[in-house]
């Protein structure tokens, strides 16, 4: 349980309240400045959209059910491909914790070539290895970052490890924010035995313990800007019984930190009356793709670490990262081919599947839009060496599981064959498939108010703060100023301390 919770949606009157610090989103960002700036005595109200469910209430819910209560729009929400790009299902948390509560818990730090292009390239010294050792190293140990051992490995895993080999690719032990992890498979759901130490178990506990509060089913709808400077938030509670807004609140705080994530940052920014061009573009989405893999002997993939190895090896040259993961099997079962006793047939040899999986480190071709309703519209244009990218990861799956003695390959393309044989599928590569029929899926948005050493390049100061407003910061994902090529969670959160540190630094200097 994390103490000093106002849950909004029980709150039948309007709030009005004060601290040093507002921030807006308690995700893998949100927590990490709320914790660091609450532990320098300064007063923090941590404002978030969604529900607070403890532990032990998510950890009951069937993965079907977690998403509909913890994630954005039910776990539907889509990237609209424009183009030749597939449609992509976006996923992201809605809940105190954020999406760090729905993350496999996998933690990299950024590639070293892409810390070098953002210092060379972008002039942000800030954001260099060097600058960000010291935050990676302190997250590392408050989420107690460790290797995933051997044990842990799923028999799909072992089978994504043999295909590797056979074909000279090395793979590597993942390193997840985990502590007594069994191996149960569900880390996306959120772990039932509280091994996960996302950010509701790992950050805002020890926030609170400062003093920090957090109001839940609390929709800001706008910074409160006051002569060029940020001077709190307005918005309303959710109602319980509709989820609409309701009750009205008010935050007046000194300094103001939006950390709603890639996909909704923009937007409050834009109502609060942020002009930049780059507002809301440049996002990039780490497309996702996987290829399911029949074999005689029963596999079983999901005993074992929701995900436990990776290779790098395509990275450099491709902008590819193999990764393995295993669903819960009533989701996976859905991604299969056919209808009927077709798809009942595949669904009967489930047992027999392994999943190998693979993202890109893509171009940044997305743009977030103000919609209809409170979520955004979200286009994406793959570009042209990302569409390459794509077909070469899915190759490289594809003989990953024949090299491991697959007998036959689900690839993700709605209405392609399944193949048996390298010949097949150098057959259906001579003519390659639209990309609009591939199925594809992110985790990591990001970059939508990157981060820039000049104004006219970017929509915040590389200390965090926007360039059009005072004592007004965003530290989530949307800051980093292009794609990483990996998971995203402890990036995130070591940039957001850097931010927050550089905050409470510059707290006399503010006024």
């Amino acid at each position: 349980m994390i103490d000093g919770v106002l849950c909004g949606r029980v709150r039948s009157r309007p709030l009005t309240t004060s601290a040093d610090v507002v921030i807006v989103g308690s995700g893998a960002g949100g927590a990490v400045v709320a914790r660091e700036l609450a532990r320098e005595g300064r007063s923090v109200v941590v404002v978030e959209e969604g529900g607070y469910y403890a532990p032990e209430e998510y950890s009951a819910m069937t993965p079907s059910n977690t998403f509909r209560r913890m994630a954005r729009e039910a776990g539907l929400a889509t990237a609209v491909g424009l183009g030749d790009t597939p449609v992509m299902a976006v996923m992201s948390g809605k809940c105190v914790g954020g999406s760090s509560v729905l993350t496999g818990g996998v933690c990299f730090r950024v590639p070293e070539e892409v810390l070098d292009a953002w210092v060379t390239d972008l002039e942000l010294p800030e954001m260099g290895a060097e600058a960000l050792e010291p935050h990676f190293r302190a997250i590392e140990r408050a989420i107690h970052v460790e290797t995933v051992h051997d044990g842990l490995r799923s028999r799909s895993t072992e089978l994504f490890v043999e295909g590797a080999a056979k074909l000279g690719i090395a793979m590597k032990p993942l390193r997840r924010n985990t502590h007594g992890c069994r191996g149960e498979g569900r880390c996306n759901f959120g772990c039932p035995r509280r091994a996960k130490m996302s950010v509701d178990i790992s950050m805002l506990p020890d926030a609170t313990a400062h003093g920090a509060r957090i109001l839940s089913d609390a929709l800001v709808e706008s910074v409160v800007i006051i002569g060029g400077r940020a001077a709190g938030v307005r918005g309303r509670f959710l109602d319980g019984k509709t989820g609409e807004p309701n009750v009205p609140f008010h935050v007046s705080a000194k300094t103001v930190v939006v950390a709603c994530g890639a996909l909704h940052t923009p937007l409050l920014l834009r109502r609060s009356g942020l002009r930049s061009k780059h507002l809301g573009r440049h996002l990039t989405l780490h497309p996702s793709t996987r290829v399911f893999a029949l074999f005689d002997e029963r596999v079983e993939g999901w005993d074992g670490a929701f995900q436990s190895v990776y290779s790098d090896q395509f990275f450099a040259s491709d902008g590819i990262t193999l990764i393995n993961a295993f669903g819960p099997a009533n989701l996976l079962a859905a991604g299969f081919p056919g209808v009927a006793a077709r798809h009942r047939e595949y669904v009967r040899r489930l047992p027999h599947m392994a999943a190998f999986g693979a993202l890109l480190h893509d171009e940044g071709g997305g743009r977030v839009h103000r919609w209809l309703s409170r979520e955004p519209l979200v286009t994406y244009r793959m570009a042209r060496q990302d569409g390459a990218r794509l077909l070469r990861a899915m190759r490289v799956l594809v003989e990953m599981a024949l090299a491991a003695g697959a007998r036959e390959v689900i690839l993700p393309l709605f209405g392609a064959p399944t193949l048996r044989s390298r010949q097949e599928l150098e057959a259906l590569l001579a003519s390659p498939p639209s990309l609009r029929r591939a199925e594809c899926v992110s985790f990591h948005p990001l970059g939508s108010a990157r981060m820039s050493a000049r104004e006219g390049d970017g929509v915040v100061r590389p200390s965090g703060e926007t360039w059009a407003a005072k004592n007004l910061f965003v530290a989530d994902g949307s800051v980093l100023p292009t794609s990483i090529g990996v998971n995203s969670q402890l990036p995130i959160m070591a940039v957001a301390r850097r931010i927050a540190h550089g905050i409470a630094d510059g707290w006399t200097a503010r006024g």
